[in-house]
């Protein structure tokens, strides 16, 4: 039997501009016909992007095969590189949205597409419509993440009441790329730098440091797969986290390109 297809907001969108927040992190801000429609969406929840190949304008969006869940194939002339990001805001007197994205060279569609991106120039974003929650509410938080996951966490952190109160623990390439990170909240920030993360992290090792909260807890990680996983365990197994107190996801995997790691990563999030 076909999986129903959710309602989902398929569009191609222009850059307008683009800022380095930090040395190694570039906003990008996009505009066109469907921004409106992002409004009905919740700001850190993640969406797909399409970057088309060099040499193309065009994008031409992938169809999904429900049943397989995955892409269906394309022609390699034409078809995009997709990768997970987050919008981070929405502004309707602008008709913009925009996306942050981690500048690492060319060695990612991503990051290179950033980099060298100009007024005009498309990109195409899939997400699922409607609001969704983006976090399990709770008295206390711990937020972890690398530089992929900033987007989500400072979305988290922008919506914390005042009467909340945790730590967030975030790894950057160096002191030059720590971010001021607003919220209401009691907010313990630690930042670790790191500019070689592709060979390994310390943000797990900091997290078993800490003094972590047993009642009324939530827990987002969102980081590298292996870091993901250790903490995840930590969590899980030693500290006796439940299922819905912890969220953690992997942006990617080191050594390996997303779309190549997409079944690694979703089969160690299920078996949680």
């Amino acid at each position: 039997m076909s999986k129903t297809n959710f309602k989902t907001i398929q569009a191609v969108l222009q850059v307008t501009r683009k800022e380095y927040i930090t040395p190694h992190y570039i906003r990008i801000f996009l505009t066109g016909d469907q921004i409106p429609l992002f409004v009905n969406t919740t700001v850190g929840v993640n969406n797909k992007i399409m970057i088309p190949p060099n040499g193309i304008s065009e994008i031409h969006f992938p169809e999904f095969d429900y049943d397989a869940m995955k892409w269906k194939p394309q022609p390699e002339d034409i078809r995009p590189s997709i990768r997970t990001y987050t919008h981070r805001g929405v502004d309707l007197e602008r008709n913009e949205i925009w996306i942050d994205f981690v500048a690492h060279g060319d060695e990612g569609p991503a990051s290179a597409w950033a980099i060298n991106s100009k007024e005009g120039d498309n990109l195409g974003v899939l997400m699922k419509d409607g609001f969704s929650d983006l976090y399990v509410k709770a008295d206390n938080y711990l937020l972890v993440a690398d530089s992929t996951g900033i987007p989500v966490i400072a979305a988290i952190l922008e919506d914390l009441s005042a009467d909340a109160r945790g730590i967030c623990i975030i790894e950057v390439h160096g002191p030059e790329d720590e971010q001021h990170l607003k919220t209401e909240a009691d907010i313990e920030f630690i930042w670790l730098h790191n500019s070689h993360p592709q060979h390994g992290s310390s943000l797990a090792n900091v997290v078993k440091q800490q003094s972590l909260p047993t009642t009324s807890r939530s827990g987002y990680v969102a980081a590298e797969f292996a870091t993901v996983k250790e903490v995840r365990q930590y969590l899980r197994k030693e500290k006796e986290w439940k299922r819905e107190e912890l969220y953690a996801y992997s942006y990617w995997k080191s050594g390996v390109a997303e779309d190549k790691s997409t079944d690694d990563r979703q089969m160690e999030k299920q078996n949680d």
